[in-house]
């Protein structure tokens, strides 16, 4: 199924929508190809998914591009990853840009080298404006890290006097997380077979609806990103209520809209 405008109605999409990209290194593996080969593939189903993104109006789209765990990988791997984001932020921020997407790299960008930090700012100064797909490419990112840095922002507000620890509360740390100023996560996917989140949005993902496929990251194309919505669309969200609860509640809204 491969969902339009025409077939489904804009209240029942994900306004947020984020993907774990896994599987480049096997799909390259399965082909005789260096696991750097699947990654540089990987840049074209990129550029569909925030295609797909921008045909259906989704509001943001936030991909795990680099972990914080990732350091840990092969060298050359590493530095091929440094490489791609590197391109993608020097050839493709301009079409980005001509689109009216708004990109946002979240995560702690210092471990990077100078020049690749360059890049995310002159980046994010371009698109800042832009008021259409929000793009979200977590680099060096943990879903631990984001939390625990807006625990020491909150800390170090308390010490400065400008909070009570009574002023710390679930609200008020969430506005301290990465994407705070953006829609809640409502649907995370991942590629590659695996089924966890590999420490990745952990606080957003509270209520997230989760979508696991086989199919690896190079081989999601619009049809894969249609299968992922659909199978949203069909599940019942009652964060916390009965189904009843939701029918007459959604009844209430058909009455009064």
């Amino acid at each position: 199924m491969v969902l339009s405008t025409e077939t489904v109605s804009k209240q029942s999409l994900p306004k947020h929508v984020a993907i774990i990209m896994d599987g480049n290194g096997r799909w390259a593996q399965s082909r005789n190809r260096p696991r750097t080969y699947g990654h540089k593939k990987g840049v074209d189903s990129v550029r569909s998914a925030v295609q797909f993104c921008t045909k259906l109006g989704i509001e943001s789209l936030t991909l795990f591009a680099f972990s914080s765990e990732n350091w840990r990988r092969p060298e050359d791997e590493v530095s091929t990853l440094m490489e791609l984001f590197f391109f993608v932020l020097t050839k493709e921020v301009k079409k980005l840009h001509k689109n009216n997407v708004k990109l946002t790299v979240i995560g702690d960008i210092s471990r990077f080298p100078e020049s690749l930090q360059d890049r995310v700012k002159a980046a994010h100064e371009l698109t800042t404006n832009n008021t259409g797909l929000k793009l979200n490419v977590a680099a060096n990112y943990g879903g631990r890290w984001d939390i625990v840095q807006a625990a020491q922002s909150m800390a170090q507000q308390v010490q400065d006097g400008q909070l009570t620890v009574k002023d710390i509360t679930e609200d008020t740390l969430s506005k301290q997380l990465s994407m705070a100023d953006q829609s809640e996560l409502d649907l995370l996917i991942r590629t590659g077979g695996d089924c966890r989140i590999s420490n990745f949005l952990l606080w957003q993902a509270a209520y997230a609806e989760l979508y696991f496929t086989d199919t690896l990251w190079p081989d999601f194309n619009e049809k894969a990103f249609s299968e992922a919505i659909a199978c949203f669309i069909s599940r019942e969200r009652r964060f916390g209520c009965t189904g009843e609860q939701i029918k007459q509640l959604l009844a209430e809204s058909k009455t009064t809209s």
